[in-house]
Protein backbone atom coordinates (compact mmCIF):
# COMPACT_ATOMS: atom_id res chain seq x y z
CA UNK A 1 0.00 0.00 0.00
CA UNK A 2 1.54 3.42 -1.11
CA UNK A 3 1.49 6.41 1.13
CA UNK A 4 -0.75 9.47 0.63
CA UNK A 5 0.99 11.99 -1.72
CA UNK A 6 1.36 14.74 0.42
CA UNK A 7 -1.02 17.66 -1.07
CA UNK A 8 -0.25 21.70 -0.95
CA UNK A 9 -2.47 21.93 2.03
CA UNK A 10 0.03 19.66 3.70
CA UNK A 11 2.90 21.40 3.08
CA UNK A 12 1.09 24.80 4.08
CA UNK A 13 -0.05 23.20 7.24
CA UNK A 14 3.35 22.20 8.42
CA UNK A 15 4.53 25.29 7.72
CA UNK A 16 1.52 27.00 9.74
CA UNK A 17 3.15 24.87 12.71
CA UNK A 18 6.66 25.54 12.00
CA UNK A 19 6.36 29.65 11.93
CA UNK A 20 2.89 30.48 13.89
CA UNK A 21 1.98 30.64 16.94
CA UNK A 22 -0.12 27.55 18.64
CA UNK A 23 -1.90 30.15 20.23
CA UNK A 24 -4.32 30.98 17.29
CA UNK A 25 -6.96 28.19 16.75
CA UNK A 26 -6.72 27.22 13.16
CA UNK A 27 -9.46 25.06 10.94
CA UNK A 28 -7.18 22.40 9.02
CA UNK A 29 -8.62 24.75 5.41
CA UNK A 30 -6.22 26.78 3.64
CA UNK A 31 -7.75 29.01 1.35
CA UNK A 32 -7.04 29.66 -2.44
CA UNK A 33 -9.55 31.74 -3.23
CA UNK A 34 -13.39 32.51 -1.99
CA UNK A 35 -16.53 33.92 -3.75
CA UNK A 36 -20.35 34.54 -2.66
CA UNK A 37 -20.92 31.89 0.15
CA UNK A 38 -17.97 29.52 -1.28
CA UNK A 39 -14.17 28.87 -0.13
CA UNK A 40 -11.97 27.17 -2.44
CA UNK A 41 -8.81 25.74 -1.05
CA UNK A 42 -5.04 25.50 -2.33
CA UNK A 43 -5.96 21.84 -3.70
CA UNK A 44 -9.23 22.60 -5.66
CA UNK A 45 -11.85 21.38 -2.73
CA UNK A 46 -14.55 23.50 -3.15
CA UNK A 47 -16.20 24.48 0.93
CA UNK A 48 -19.61 26.19 1.37
CA UNK A 49 -19.04 28.85 3.93
CA UNK A 50 -21.16 29.56 7.20
CA UNK A 51 -18.94 30.95 9.14
CA UNK A 52 -17.99 33.83 6.86
CA UNK A 53 -14.80 34.85 8.63
CA UNK A 54 -16.64 35.01 11.64
CA UNK A 55 -19.63 37.43 10.76
CA UNK A 56 -16.99 39.68 8.64
CA UNK A 57 -18.53 38.55 5.07
CA UNK A 58 -22.71 39.91 5.52
CA UNK A 59 -22.43 40.28 1.78
CA UNK A 60 -20.25 37.49 0.81
CA UNK A 61 -16.70 37.09 -0.37
CA UNK A 62 -15.75 39.69 -2.73
CA UNK A 63 -18.91 41.52 -2.66
CA UNK A 64 -18.05 43.62 -5.95
CA UNK A 65 -19.08 47.03 -5.77
CA UNK A 66 -16.88 47.11 -2.06
CA UNK A 67 -14.02 45.39 -4.74
CA UNK A 68 -14.85 47.88 -7.26
CA UNK A 69 -14.37 50.93 -4.70
CA UNK A 70 -11.12 49.45 -3.45
CA UNK A 71 -9.82 49.18 -6.89
CA UNK A 72 -10.95 52.55 -7.79
CA UNK A 73 -9.19 53.87 -4.23
CA UNK A 74 -5.67 51.92 -4.98
CA UNK A 75 -5.08 54.31 -7.95
CA UNK A 76 -5.48 57.32 -5.50
CA UNK A 77 -3.24 56.39 -2.18
CA UNK A 78 -3.28 53.60 0.22
CA UNK A 79 -2.52 55.65 3.69
CA UNK A 80 -2.81 58.83 4.74
CA UNK A 81 -3.31 58.83 8.94
CA UNK A 82 -6.66 60.86 9.32
CA UNK A 83 -4.73 62.76 11.91
CA UNK A 84 -2.33 64.25 9.36
CA UNK A 85 -4.04 64.11 5.96
CA UNK A 86 -8.05 64.47 5.85
CA UNK A 87 -9.31 62.43 3.28
CA UNK A 88 -13.03 62.14 1.57
CA UNK A 89 -13.68 58.12 2.50
CA UNK A 90 -13.52 58.43 6.06
CA UNK A 91 -15.51 61.22 6.05
CA UNK A 92 -18.28 59.08 3.43
CA UNK A 93 -18.11 56.09 6.23
CA UNK A 94 -18.61 58.90 8.96
CA UNK A 95 -21.70 60.20 7.27
CA UNK A 96 -23.04 57.15 6.07
CA UNK A 97 -23.15 56.10 9.43
CA UNK A 98 -24.34 58.56 11.13
CA UNK A 99 -27.53 58.37 8.57
CA UNK A 100 -27.84 54.98 10.01
CA UNK A 101 -27.59 55.02 13.40
CA UNK A 102 -29.71 54.27 15.78
CA UNK A 103 -28.35 56.16 18.85
CA UNK A 104 -30.37 58.90 20.47
CA UNK A 105 -29.92 62.90 19.62
CA UNK A 106 -30.31 64.55 16.35
CA UNK A 107 -26.39 64.76 15.25
CA UNK A 108 -24.17 61.54 15.22
CA UNK A 109 -20.39 61.44 14.62
CA UNK A 110 -18.04 59.11 14.74
CA UNK A 111 -14.39 57.12 15.31
CA UNK A 112 -13.10 54.60 12.49
CA UNK A 113 -10.30 52.28 14.15
CA UNK A 114 -9.01 49.02 13.25
CA UNK A 115 -10.85 46.02 14.98
CA UNK A 116 -13.85 45.41 17.34
CA UNK A 117 -12.00 45.51 20.74
CA UNK A 118 -10.77 48.97 19.52
CA UNK A 119 -13.79 50.12 18.65
CA UNK A 120 -14.89 49.10 22.76
CA UNK A 121 -12.50 50.39 24.17
CA UNK A 122 -12.82 53.93 22.00
CA UNK A 123 -16.68 53.84 23.64
CA UNK A 124 -15.25 53.27 27.21
CA UNK A 125 -12.66 55.98 26.72
CA UNK A 126 -15.12 57.95 25.33
CA UNK A 127 -18.22 57.05 28.38
CA UNK A 128 -15.45 57.97 30.75
CA UNK A 129 -14.56 61.32 29.25
CA UNK A 130 -18.64 62.28 28.97
CA UNK A 131 -19.35 61.05 32.20
CA UNK A 132 -16.15 60.96 34.88
CA UNK A 133 -16.58 57.73 35.61
CA UNK A 134 -14.56 54.89 35.75
CA UNK A 135 -16.91 52.05 35.87
CA UNK A 136 -17.68 49.50 33.33
CA UNK A 137 -20.39 46.81 33.67
CA UNK A 138 -20.54 43.76 30.92
CA UNK A 139 -22.79 40.69 31.78
CA UNK A 140 -22.12 37.03 31.88
CA UNK A 141 -21.75 34.82 28.32
CA UNK A 142 -19.97 38.57 26.83
CA UNK A 143 -17.49 38.63 24.12
CA UNK A 144 -15.83 42.06 23.65
CA UNK A 145 -12.57 41.11 22.49
CA UNK A 146 -8.88 40.21 23.38
CA UNK A 147 -7.07 43.34 24.79
CA UNK A 148 -6.04 43.48 28.18
CA UNK A 149 -9.53 45.99 28.83
CA UNK A 150 -11.46 44.06 26.63
CA UNK A 151 -10.50 40.61 27.43
CA UNK A 152 -11.22 41.76 30.92
CA UNK A 153 -14.54 42.37 29.83
CA UNK A 154 -15.20 39.13 28.08
CA UNK A 155 -16.43 36.15 30.32
CA UNK A 156 -14.95 33.07 28.26
CA UNK A 157 -11.87 31.63 30.31
CA UNK A 158 -9.69 30.35 27.27
CA UNK A 159 -9.65 33.81 26.19
CA UNK A 160 -8.39 34.93 29.54
CA UNK A 161 -6.21 31.88 31.34
CA UNK A 162 -2.67 33.02 31.96
CA UNK A 163 -2.75 36.90 31.10
CA UNK A 164 -3.95 38.25 34.01
CA UNK A 165 -3.69 40.99 36.01
CA UNK A 166 -6.52 42.70 34.37
CA UNK A 167 -8.07 45.95 34.00
CA UNK A 168 -9.66 47.61 37.28
CA UNK A 169 -13.45 49.23 37.35
CA UNK A 170 -15.08 46.38 35.05
CA UNK A 171 -17.95 44.61 37.22
CA UNK A 172 -19.71 41.46 35.65
CA UNK A 173 -23.63 40.64 36.25
CA UNK A 174 -25.68 37.86 35.05
CA UNK A 175 -26.66 38.09 31.53
CA UNK A 176 -30.25 36.77 30.09
CA UNK A 177 -29.91 33.34 28.75
CA UNK A 178 -34.10 32.33 28.45
CA UNK A 179 -33.26 28.93 27.95
CA UNK A 180 -31.45 28.35 31.13
CA UNK A 181 -34.42 29.77 33.18
CA UNK A 182 -32.54 33.56 33.39
CA UNK A 183 -35.07 36.15 31.91
CA UNK A 184 -35.09 39.90 32.10
CA UNK A 185 -36.30 40.55 35.66
CA UNK A 186 -33.58 38.10 37.30
CA UNK A 187 -31.10 39.81 35.05
CA UNK A 188 -32.53 43.13 36.11
CA UNK A 189 -32.61 42.14 39.92
CA UNK A 190 -28.68 40.89 39.58
CA UNK A 191 -27.75 44.37 37.99
CA UNK A 192 -30.00 46.10 41.46
CA UNK A 193 -27.92 43.76 43.71
CA UNK A 194 -24.45 44.71 41.76
CA UNK A 195 -25.04 47.94 42.87
CA UNK A 196 -25.78 47.56 46.62
CA UNK A 197 -23.13 45.11 46.85
CA UNK A 198 -20.19 45.81 44.71
CA UNK A 199 -20.59 48.85 42.68
CA UNK A 200 -21.78 52.72 43.62
CA UNK A 201 -24.08 53.42 40.47
CA UNK A 202 -22.79 56.84 40.53
CA UNK A 203 -19.28 55.69 39.81
CA UNK A 204 -20.31 53.67 36.71
CA UNK A 205 -19.45 55.13 32.98
CA UNK A 206 -21.23 52.55 31.39
CA UNK A 207 -22.88 49.21 30.48
CA UNK A 208 -21.54 47.32 27.48
CA UNK A 209 -24.28 44.71 25.72
CA UNK A 210 -24.97 42.89 22.92
CA UNK A 211 -27.92 42.05 21.80
CA UNK A 212 -27.20 38.87 20.57
CA UNK A 213 -24.42 37.73 22.46
CA UNK A 214 -22.03 36.16 19.61
CA UNK A 215 -19.02 34.40 20.97
CA UNK A 216 -21.07 33.62 24.25
CA UNK A 217 -23.55 31.47 22.27
CA UNK A 218 -25.83 33.24 20.28
CA UNK A 219 -27.73 34.46 23.71
CA UNK A 220 -31.34 36.99 22.06
CA UNK A 221 -31.52 39.47 24.36
CA UNK A 222 -35.17 39.36 25.70
CA UNK A 223 -37.82 41.56 24.02
CA UNK A 224 -38.00 43.94 26.92
CA UNK A 225 -34.56 43.68 28.60
CA UNK A 226 -32.63 46.34 26.75
CA UNK A 227 -35.71 48.99 27.28
CA UNK A 228 -35.35 48.42 31.00
CA UNK A 229 -31.72 48.47 31.21
CA UNK A 230 -31.77 51.44 29.10
CA UNK A 231 -34.57 52.47 31.89
CA UNK A 232 -32.04 51.40 34.88
CA UNK A 233 -29.10 53.26 33.16
CA UNK A 234 -31.05 56.56 32.86
CA UNK A 235 -31.88 56.71 35.77
CA UNK A 236 -28.27 56.76 37.25
CA UNK A 237 -26.71 58.97 34.30
CA UNK A 238 -24.99 55.39 32.99
CA UNK A 239 -24.15 55.31 29.20
CA UNK A 240 -25.90 52.58 27.03
CA UNK A 241 -23.32 50.98 24.96
CA UNK A 242 -24.40 48.63 22.36
CA UNK A 243 -21.64 46.32 20.99
CA UNK A 244 -22.80 45.59 17.33
CA UNK A 245 -19.60 43.78 16.01
CA UNK A 246 -20.70 40.52 15.13
CA UNK A 247 -24.53 41.41 15.07
CA UNK A 248 -24.59 44.61 13.21
CA UNK A 249 -24.63 45.67 9.49
CA UNK A 250 -27.28 43.34 8.73
CA UNK A 251 -26.71 40.42 10.31
CA UNK A 252 -29.97 40.16 11.91
CA UNK A 253 -32.63 41.85 8.77
CA UNK A 254 -31.75 45.33 10.04
CA UNK A 255 -29.23 47.68 9.88
CA UNK A 256 -28.27 47.32 13.90
CA UNK A 257 -29.88 44.45 16.13
CA UNK A 258 -31.09 47.00 18.78
CA UNK A 259 -33.80 48.04 16.08
CA UNK A 260 -35.83 44.89 17.10
CA UNK A 261 -35.86 46.44 20.59
CA UNK A 262 -36.90 50.27 19.73
CA UNK A 263 -34.11 51.18 22.15
CA UNK A 264 -32.00 53.91 21.12
CA UNK A 265 -28.30 53.46 22.53
CA UNK A 266 -25.87 56.00 23.61
CA UNK A 267 -22.85 54.73 21.41
CA UNK A 268 -22.90 51.86 19.23
CA UNK A 269 -19.85 49.85 18.23
CA UNK A 270 -19.00 48.88 14.80
CA UNK A 271 -17.40 46.25 13.21
CA UNK A 272 -17.18 42.52 11.56
CA UNK A 273 -18.73 43.35 8.14
CA UNK A 274 -18.45 46.66 7.94
CA UNK A 275 -15.54 47.36 6.39
CA UNK A 276 -16.45 44.54 3.22
CA UNK A 277 -13.52 42.21 4.11
CA UNK A 278 -10.97 44.86 5.61
CA UNK A 279 -10.35 45.22 8.79
CA UNK A 280 -12.45 48.55 10.25
CA UNK A 281 -14.70 49.04 13.29
CA UNK A 282 -16.35 52.12 14.55
CA UNK A 283 -17.53 53.97 17.35
CA UNK A 284 -20.89 55.97 16.44
CA UNK A 285 -23.19 58.75 18.90
CA UNK A 286 -24.51 61.68 19.48
CA UNK A 287 -22.17 64.87 19.39
CA UNK A 288 -21.92 65.81 23.12
CA UNK A 289 -21.00 62.50 23.97
CA UNK A 290 -18.20 61.92 21.12
CA UNK A 291 -16.79 65.47 21.55
CA UNK A 292 -16.40 64.92 25.38
CA UNK A 293 -12.86 63.59 24.75
CA UNK A 294 -10.56 66.73 23.69
CA UNK A 295 -8.64 67.16 20.68
CA UNK A 296 -5.73 64.36 20.87
CA UNK A 297 -7.36 61.70 22.96
CA UNK A 298 -8.67 59.63 20.16
CA UNK A 299 -6.94 58.56 16.79
CA UNK A 300 -4.48 56.13 15.33
CA UNK A 301 -2.27 55.58 12.76
CA UNK A 302 -3.87 53.35 10.74
CA UNK A 303 -7.82 53.93 12.05
CA UNK A 304 -9.70 54.33 9.33
CA UNK A 305 -7.58 53.51 6.29
CA UNK A 306 -8.87 54.37 2.88
CA UNK A 307 -9.06 51.21 1.16
CA UNK A 308 -11.32 49.92 4.37
CA UNK A 309 -13.55 52.92 4.05
CA UNK A 310 -13.87 52.73 0.05
CA UNK A 311 -15.06 49.44 0.86
CA UNK A 312 -17.26 50.44 3.91
CA UNK A 313 -19.00 52.89 2.00
CA UNK A 314 -20.13 50.27 -0.74
CA UNK A 315 -21.38 48.16 2.39
CA UNK A 316 -23.19 50.83 4.15
CA UNK A 317 -25.12 51.48 0.76
CA UNK A 318 -26.12 48.03 0.57
CA UNK A 319 -27.20 47.06 4.20
CA UNK A 320 -29.35 50.37 4.49
CA UNK A 321 -31.49 49.46 1.06
CA UNK A 322 -34.47 47.97 2.91
CA UNK A 323 -34.84 45.93 -0.20
CA UNK A 324 -31.86 44.17 0.94
CA UNK A 325 -32.40 43.93 4.51
CA UNK A 326 -35.97 42.34 3.12
CA UNK A 327 -34.08 39.48 1.85
CA UNK A 328 -31.98 39.03 4.92
CA UNK A 329 -35.32 38.44 7.00
CA UNK A 330 -36.63 35.83 4.23
CA UNK A 331 -32.84 33.89 4.47
CA UNK A 332 -33.55 34.17 7.98
CA UNK A 333 -37.15 32.81 8.12
CA UNK A 334 -36.11 29.95 5.73
CA UNK A 335 -33.12 29.14 7.55
CA UNK A 336 -34.92 29.16 11.14
CA UNK A 337 -37.51 26.75 10.15
CA UNK A 338 -35.10 24.43 8.34
CA UNK A 339 -33.33 24.39 11.57
CA UNK A 340 -36.49 23.85 13.71
CA UNK A 341 -37.27 20.98 10.99
CA UNK A 342 -33.42 19.36 12.10
CA UNK A 343 -33.86 19.92 15.77
CA UNK A 344 -37.36 17.82 15.48
CA UNK A 345 -35.43 14.70 13.75
CA UNK A 346 -31.97 14.79 15.25
CA UNK A 347 -31.59 14.09 19.10
CA UNK A 348 -29.51 16.58 21.14
CA UNK A 349 -30.65 19.72 19.91
CA UNK A 350 -32.18 21.51 22.92
CA UNK A 351 -33.13 24.92 21.40
CA UNK A 352 -32.70 26.41 18.39
CA UNK A 353 -32.72 30.15 18.75
CA UNK A 354 -31.46 33.38 17.15
CA UNK A 355 -32.62 37.24 15.24
CA UNK A 356 -33.00 36.99 11.66
CA UNK A 357 -30.46 35.31 9.72
CA UNK A 358 -28.01 35.45 12.83
CA UNK A 359 -29.03 31.58 14.15
CA UNK A 360 -27.52 28.59 16.22
CA UNK A 361 -28.29 25.84 18.11
CA UNK A 362 -27.62 24.39 21.00
CA UNK A 363 -26.47 21.29 22.20
CA UNK A 364 -27.13 19.37 25.10
CA UNK A 365 -26.38 15.59 27.02
CA UNK A 366 -30.70 15.32 27.54
CA UNK A 367 -33.15 17.49 28.07
CA UNK A 368 -33.68 17.53 31.71
CA UNK A 369 -30.58 18.35 32.93
CA UNK A 370 -29.62 20.45 29.38
CA UNK A 371 -26.08 19.43 30.28
CA UNK A 372 -23.99 21.35 27.50
CA UNK A 373 -22.49 19.29 25.08
CA UNK A 374 -19.58 20.58 23.79
CA UNK A 375 -17.67 17.30 22.84
CA UNK A 376 -20.51 16.64 20.17
CA UNK A 377 -20.70 20.03 18.94
CA UNK A 378 -16.70 19.39 18.33
CA UNK A 379 -17.37 16.18 16.30
CA UNK A 380 -20.26 17.85 14.40
CA UNK A 381 -18.13 20.76 12.87
CA UNK A 382 -15.22 18.17 12.39
CA UNK A 383 -17.60 15.74 10.27
CA UNK A 384 -18.92 18.99 8.42
CA UNK A 385 -15.33 19.76 7.65
CA UNK A 386 -14.78 16.60 6.19
CA UNK A 387 -18.22 16.65 3.69
CA UNK A 388 -17.50 20.23 2.86
CA UNK A 389 -19.21 23.01 5.24
CA UNK A 390 -16.97 25.18 7.18
CA UNK A 391 -18.95 25.95 10.56
CA UNK A 392 -17.81 27.06 13.79
CA UNK A 393 -19.23 26.26 17.39
CA UNK A 394 -18.89 29.23 19.99
CA UNK A 395 -21.15 29.23 23.72
CA UNK A 396 -19.05 29.19 27.12
CA UNK A 397 -18.76 25.64 26.91
CA UNK A 398 -18.72 25.20 23.25
CA UNK A 399 -22.06 23.53 22.67
CA UNK A 400 -23.51 25.81 20.29
CA UNK A 401 -23.34 25.67 16.40
CA UNK A 402 -23.71 28.93 14.99
CA UNK A 403 -24.45 29.90 11.62
CA UNK A 404 -23.06 32.78 9.89
CA UNK A 405 -23.50 32.48 6.10
CA UNK A 406 -22.97 35.08 4.12
CA UNK A 407 -26.66 36.87 3.40
CA UNK A 408 -26.32 36.90 -0.12
CA UNK A 409 -25.97 32.39 -0.28
CA UNK A 410 -27.24 31.07 -3.32
CA UNK A 411 -30.01 28.65 -2.44
CA UNK A 412 -28.28 25.95 -3.71
CA UNK A 413 -25.68 26.39 -1.56
CA UNK A 414 -27.82 27.04 1.65
CA UNK A 415 -29.90 23.79 0.92
CA UNK A 416 -26.56 21.52 0.50
CA UNK A 417 -24.89 23.69 4.16
CA UNK A 418 -27.85 22.17 5.78
CA UNK A 419 -28.13 19.37 4.35
CA UNK A 420 -24.35 18.69 5.67
CA UNK A 421 -25.32 19.89 8.94
CA UNK A 422 -27.79 17.40 9.47
CA UNK A 423 -25.33 14.72 8.02
CA UNK A 424 -22.87 15.99 10.71
CA UNK A 425 -25.23 16.25 13.87
CA UNK A 426 -26.37 12.79 12.92
CA UNK A 427 -22.82 11.03 12.38
CA UNK A 428 -21.83 12.70 15.27
CA UNK A 429 -24.49 11.19 17.50
CA UNK A 430 -23.71 7.84 16.42
CA UNK A 431 -20.02 8.10 16.95
CA UNK A 432 -20.61 9.40 20.48
CA UNK A 433 -22.23 6.30 20.97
Amino acid sequence: MSLREETRRDQLLAERDRYVTRGIATLPIVVARADGARIEDVDGRTYIDFAGGIGCHNLGHGFDAAVDAIRAQLDQYLHQCFMVGIYEPYLEVCRRLADLSPCSGATQKSILVNSGAEAVENAVKIARAATGRSGVIVFDHAFHGRTLLTMTMTSKLVYKRGFGPFAPEVYRSLGPYPYRSVGTQEAIDALELLFRQDVDPATVACVVLEPVQGEGGFIVMPEDFPRRLKELCERHGILYVDDEVQSGVGRTGTVWAIEHYGVEPDLLVSGKSLGGGLPLAAVTGRDELMDAVAPGGLGGTFGGNPLACAAAAAVLDRVGDEAFLAQARELGARIRASLHAIARRVQGVGEVRGLGPMLALELIQDAESKRPDGERARRVTARAHELGLILLACGLEGNVIRILVPLVVEEEDLDRGLEILEEALVDSDESGG
